[in-house]
């Protein structure tokens, strides 16, 4: 691992099975959350535990019936231990991993796809007006109907995880991944089996010791470490170690270390942003300057201000003159520029109020790109002193969702 400081059998079956303290949440706006689950007549086919049952059932859509914004507590085991011995590699492995250890039963039909990806753009800061620290994050990616340019609409999942043993946690995931729609929870059609996937469909999060953790795609091969002395992991795996076992930027680090990275995406790769209730940040990319063969050497990018945000270029000096570096790729730069740009003129501080306005300038909207970063999901200002989400949907700027580490009862 470099570290750049900067002065400045039925395994077959299970392949085609493809599975995909601090606590409140309320609206800043005239809608009331709803705290209470949203009733359903979905059937969950693969679970026969009462208590996996009783948990996807108690999944809430915080808009009433809208579909767009749910939240639900993971409340059984999610096997962690397990998930980090299973050598998972990639999308297919997961979904194995599911069936396999997650699920009751298997499914009498095929369940719907499992994929993963992200645009974004994610930086960190301190409070101008407090000693918090903060970091905001938008999450950016273009969901199209196949065949067509005909955007879908997806539903945003808040999974809220106390794991024995471990660091309780908020993330966010994008339900689409597992194709579900928006309003999937009462459509009386979508097997609800899927939810279990949840803590490992995560694009972002926070832990109740103030450790965040988001990833941003990156343009070119996808990473492939191959270090025999070390076990294999799959992006979304590491994010749910991260959060669930390190309290600190320096930490998460050093639990990277010791796992062989691995993502799959045929044409893509991905870096990830970290920041803690420390004030520390980090950019962690796995880089190779040939981009011919797979990026297999983790570094760290941190110590400097301009290394406080992030999008979907490498930032590290490695790859700098590769056509995915930072004096080639036009990746998210329009973003990046804006993003550094707007940090620099608050001096690189900023109420939570700026850090918004930062998210809202560099946000995509229909009319934006169509590429499959250019659309704007979610935004997020994380305080990760209080250890909350202020998070807004759609570019919805006048509605803010607040979510702490645990859900509001």
């Amino acid at each position: 691992m470099k570290k750049t400081t900067f002065p400045l059998s039925m395994l077959a079956l299970f392949a085609s099975i493809v599975i995909l303290p601090f606590a409140f949440t309320s609206c800043n706006d005239d809608e009331t959350p709803i705290s209470s689950p949203t009733p359903t007549t979905n059937k969950a086919e693969c679970l026969t535990d009462s208590a996996k049952r009783a948990m996807v059932y108690s999944l809430t859509d915080l808009e009433g019936t809208k579909g767009r914004i749910y939240e639900m507590t993971y409340t059984v085991d999610y096997k962690l231990d397990e998930a980090l011995q299973f050598g998972i590699d990639g999308t297919t492995k997961l979904r194995q991993f599911v069936a396999l250890r997650l699920f009751d039963k298997l499914p009498t039909s095929q369940l719907p796809t499992l994929t993963y990806d992200a645009g974004c753009s994610a930086f960190a800061c301190p409070d101008s007006r407090s000693n918090d620290y903060l970091m905001g994050r938008n999450f950016d990616f273009n969901h199209f109907a196949p065949g067509t340019t005909n955007r879908e609409m997806i539903p945003v999942i808040a999974v809220h995880t106390a794991p024995a043993g471990g660091k309780k946690s908020v993330s966010f995931v994008d339900g689409k991944f597992v194709d579900y729609n928006q309003g999937f929870y009462t459509d009386k059609n979508s097997d609800l089996s899927m939810l279990m996937a949840l803590p490992y469909l995560l694009l972002d999060g926070i832990n109740e010791d103030g450790f965040a953790v988001s990833v941003l795609k990156l343009d070119g091969l996808p990473t492939k470490q191959e270090d025999t002395d070390k076990p294999t992991i799959f992006t979304t795996v590491a994010m749910r170690m991260l959060l669930d076992r390190a309290s600190t930027v320096q930490e998460a680090i050093g639990m990277l270390e010791q796992y062989n990275m691995c993502m799959d995406k045929e044409k893509a790769s991905y870096h990830f942003f970290m920041a803690d209730a420390t004030g520390d940040y980090a950019i962690v990319e796995y880089t190779n300057a040939d981009t011919l063969k797979h990026p297999n050497k983790m570094e760290v990018l941190q110590g400097n201000d301009t290394l406080r945000c992030v999008t979907n270029f490498y930032v590290s000096p490695t790859m700098a003159n590769t056509m995915h570096g930072i004096n080639h790729s036009d990746h998210g730069k329009v973003r990046y520029k804006n993003l550094r740009s707007g940090l620099l003129g608050y001096n690189y501080k900023a109420t939570p109020a700026q850090a918004k306005g930062l998210l809202q300038i560099v946000a995509q909207g229909p009319n934006d790109s169509q590429a499959s970063t250019g659309f704007t999901q979610w935004s997020e200002v994380y305080n990760l002193s209080k250890r909350t989400v202020s998070m807004s949907i759609l570019r919805e700027w006048g509605k803010t969702i607040e979510f702490g580490i645990e859900q509001k009862k």
